[in-house]
């Protein structure tokens, strides 16, 4: 787990509509520190593609989380509940890594979500893999798919915040 920094606790809040400029942006910052792995390219205005964002703020069972730090923007979750929950996208800027605020806020949003979760990896994020190994609070089965990317699954037990 990372070493907490005092002071440095994250807030977490569900985006708002008043919200969605903020989380774009956010997401640009995600989509850049995701391109090494994906490979993905801006368009001719300079951004990246993200399929899905209308659908966080349209679909039920679809879940936009901000993190802040100190009233700051400091990240976001991109959740997706049903019978499994899957966290789809997550990230904190890189000022608040290895300082305990992702690790924090990750187990909030287990705790606010208890039940069967899956989170994955791109095969070559191995900072990502190795983050997800040591912040995930229980016992968790892990799966590397065809393509290298990496999986665990685990539950949360409703309460607890832990299996």
């Amino acid at each position: 787990m990372d070493t907490p920094t005092p002071g440095l606790v994250p807030t977490l809040a569900p985006a708002s509509d008043a919200d969605h400029d903020l989380l774009a942006r956010l997401l640009q910052l995600y989509l850049h520190d995701l391109s090494p792995h994906t490979g993905d390219d801006v368009d001719e205005r300079g951004a990246f593609h993200y399929a899905w964002l209308e659908a966080y703020r349209q679909e039920a069972g679809r879940h936009a989380v901000l993190l802040r730090v100190e009233g700051r923007p400091a990240g976001f979750a991109l959740i997706r509940s049903g019978e499994v929950t899957q966290m789809a996208e997550f990230f904190v800027l890189g000022k608040y890594r290895g300082a305990g605020v992702g690790s924090r806020a990750a187990q909030e949003l287990f705790a606010a979500f208890p039940g069967a979760w899956s989170v994955s990896q791109l095969a070559t994020n191995t900072e990502a893999t190795a983050f997800w190994r040591r912040t995930i609070p229980v016992p968790y089965e892990e799966h590397v798919h065809a393509d290298g990317s990496v999986e665990q699954r685990f539950t949360i037990e409703a309460g607890t915040g832990a299996g």
